[in-house]
């Protein structure tokens, strides 16, 4: 079976095992149904997400000039504290902004290889914790805008990281901590703002993935440098495809290349 498509990161399901999903717009594949198999991934080209042309990919799946132009990829994404929709402050696109920055929005804590707090709107719980390979997370608080729970972020960052350690989370070398007691913990250092929004009474989300092994020592594929690769799927992870020889491969961090998938 081939098919051929532009990547962009997968839709996910969280049921007893999470279910992992590829669209390649003319085809729908479900992942968990192919552990066990071989894969030829080749590289075909790039295509930015936003103006679809054949330009080399910057970051987050578009070129350079879209990168630096469309309101879907302007600092407040990745900086939420930055966000001023809340304020009627136009960054990039006033009413795309406020779509986006002026809705629920939780800040949590993450177990993926070690603590970790973020951010990410309300509507992607549980998924935001599934792309980042968390095996439990708790909500903190719920605030309405995407700048409370920016500058939430920023103060308990801290106090606890804010980045996750991809190799040790593909590794599953993680630390057992108890989030419910970290969520109290941290509770004196949530800013007076976003004090009232705290989360009082809630329980962690278990999230299992589909993984037959683990890699020992994970090297990443770089599917635009080696234009080809085959390996045998023995797991998946975050974003990431874990193969018997120790590859892994992020979908989400090679968004915008069309790539032929190739199933033995």
């Amino acid at each position: 079976m081939q098919y051929q498509g532009v990547l962009k990161k997968m839709i996910t399901e969280n049921s007893h095992i999470v279910q992992y999903y590829l669209d390649l717009k003319s085809d729908f594949i479900n992942m968990n149904q192919l552990l066990n198999r071989n894969l030829e991934i080749a590289f075909v080209k790039y295509r930015c997400m936003n103006c679809h042309i054949e330009k080399e990919i910057y970051r987050q799946g578009f070129c350079k000039n879209c990168f630096f132009d469309i309101p879907s990829a302007g600092d407040w994404i990745m900086r939420p504290e930055l966000s001023k929709a809340h304020l009627g402050e136009e960054d990039r696109d006033l009413a795309y902004e406020k779509s986006v920055q002026l809705q629920p929005h939780i800040v949590y804590l993450a177990n993926s290889s070690n603590v970790k707090v973020g951010v990410t709107r309300k509507q992607q719980v549980p998924t935001r914790w599934i792309d980042q390979g968390a095996h439990e997370a708790i909500e903190i608080v719920e605030v309405p805008n995407r700048y409370l729970a920016g500058i939430t972020e920023v103060a308990l960052k801290a106090h606890v990281a804010d980045k996750t350690n991809w190799r040790k989370m593909l590794k599953n070398d993680i630390e057992e901590v108890d989030l419910k007691s970290w969520q109290h913990k941290l509770k004196a250092f949530i800013p007076e703002e976003a004090q009232e929004y705290f989360i009082e009474n809630n329980s962690e989300t278990q999230i299992n993935f589909p993984v037959h092994q683990y890699p020992e020592t994970p090297k990443s594929l770089n599917i635009a440098k080696e234009k080809s690769y085959t390996g045998k799927l023995v797991g998946i992870k975050g974003q990431y495809l874990i193969f018997e020889d120790q590859k892994v491969f992020n979908i989400r961090s090679n968004e915008g290349i069309v790539v032929r998938l190739t199933i033995n």
